[in-house]
């Protein structure tokens, strides 16, 4: 009973992966938060902590051996792949993005498709631009992002919606921001897998 169950899931989870044909013609690409007169005007998103900042440094790792150090992409930023649904990486499985019921945007640890109950893949959305690309989220009824103060300095991001589980507990803190989108430097994987 429980191979027919797991059976008649799989068309349905293969078509809810992202695939390289829906997002052949889009660049890998970084973020960026546009909000003028903010702390955090033109600040990079990074991924560290399986979740998105705005401020601090992005967290990888490249395993030693198996992988020869000199094969590894150097993982000092955060790239997410064509169609901004997984982070460009080089680890067996990927690493894909979600958003909490919080509303926190978060990546799944490598080798794992495990996220907190309730949360879902997207829809997020990459549209090209002539000098940038732009990225959204439009689910949880929210339209976009916004960052939230946090410890160290940095913003913690979520998706834009009011009834947010943010840190501090004051969403009125939070700023939304335009995620502007450039072409990655390099189009290969730009960390073996981010932590």
């Amino acid at each position: 009973m429980k191979l027919q169950i797991a059976a008649s899931l799989l068309p349905l989870l293969a078509s809810a992966a992202p695939t390289a044909e829906s997002a052949k013609d889009e660049p890998a690409f970084g973020v960026m938060a546009v909000r003028s007169a903010s702390p955090i005007h033109y600040l990079p998103m990074t991924a560290s902590g399986q979740k998105f900042w705005l401020g601090g440094k992005t967290s990888s790792y490249c395993p030693s051996p198996p992988v020869p150090k000199e094969s590894c992409p150097p993982g000092t930023d955060t790239v997410l792949a064509p169609g901004g649904s997984a982070l460009n990486v080089m680890v067996p499985g990927g690493q894909r993005l979600f958003v909490e019921p919080s509303g926190a945007l978060g990546f799944t640890q490598a080798h794992s498709a495990a996220t907190p109950p309730g949360s879902v893949f997207g829809p997020f959305e990459y549209t090209p631009g002539d000098s940038f690309g732009h990225f959204t989220f439009k689910g949880f009824g929210a339209d976009g992002f916004m960052a939230c103060p946090a410890e160290d300095n940095r913003w913690q991001v979520f998706a834009s919606m009011q009834n947010a589980t943010v840190p501090g507990g004051d969403v009125s803190k939070c700023l939304g921001f335009s995620a502007l989108a450039p072409s990655a430097k390099e189009q290969g994987p730009a960390a073996w897998q981010y932590t």
